[in-house]
């Protein structure tokens, strides 16, 4: 049997836009919420999920609510933990500690800020998404880095090529495979 898995990313907020390490705290913008209501309709297009996930965070729980989607919080889909830059923006960051922040943007192993590595995100996401294969159709609202974690994991990637994936607000992703092997159509909007 061939498995679907449908990734939505969230519609814009703030801290989106800002480039900031997210804190699951930060909410949609009042355009971002507009959007994703105005989308909600299209998602019927995909045909019927048999799980609708999202990853935990007030912007994923919120772009799902205005889609119209009864998500199943999963905590494997969390967003790649940014230690303590957690809520700081890149510019921030990068202005008192650039050494740590390039070494993190070049090392895929490299976790300076006491969080997370790229490569430990790629395998909790991709162990998660092996995993998903035998839920036959799954929709997921997961942060772009969870997008970006779940490609490199399903074409086998080199994890370096984490931070070359661009993934815009209220865009589908979507893996179909079965056997380990998977296919990928890469990030249509959403109509809105």
């Amino acid at each position: 049997m061939t498995s679907r898995v449908l990734l939505v990313s969230p519609a814009s907020s703030q801290a989106l836009r800002q480039a900031r390490f997210y804190d699951g705290l930060g909410p949609l913008d009042a355009s971002g919420a507009a959007r994703a209501r105005a989308a909600a309709g299209s998602l019927s297009s995909v045909g019927r999920a048999d799980r609708v996930v999202r990853s935990p965070g007030a912007r994923c729980h919120e772009t799902a609510t205005e889609l119209g989607l009864d998500a199943e919080e999963l905590p494997e889909l969390a967003t790649l933990d940014a230690g303590r830059w957690r809520g700081r923006t890149l510019e921030e960051v990068g202005a008192v500690e650039p050494q740590e922040l390039m070494r993190w943007l070049a090392d895929p192993e490299g976790a300076p800020h006491g969080g997370e590595s790229v490569r430990a995100l790629c395998e909790r996401v991709g162990a998660w998404l092996e995993s998903a294969q035998e839920d036959g159709r799954t929709l997921g609202v997961v942060e772009p880095e969870v997008v970006r974690a779940a490609v490199v994991h399903a074409l086998a990637l080199p994890p370096e090529t984490f931070w070359r994936l661009d993934v815009p607000p209220l865009t589908v992703t979507e893996l179909s495979g079965r056997a380990g092997r998977w296919n990928l159509r890469l990030g249509r909007p959403l109509t809105e």
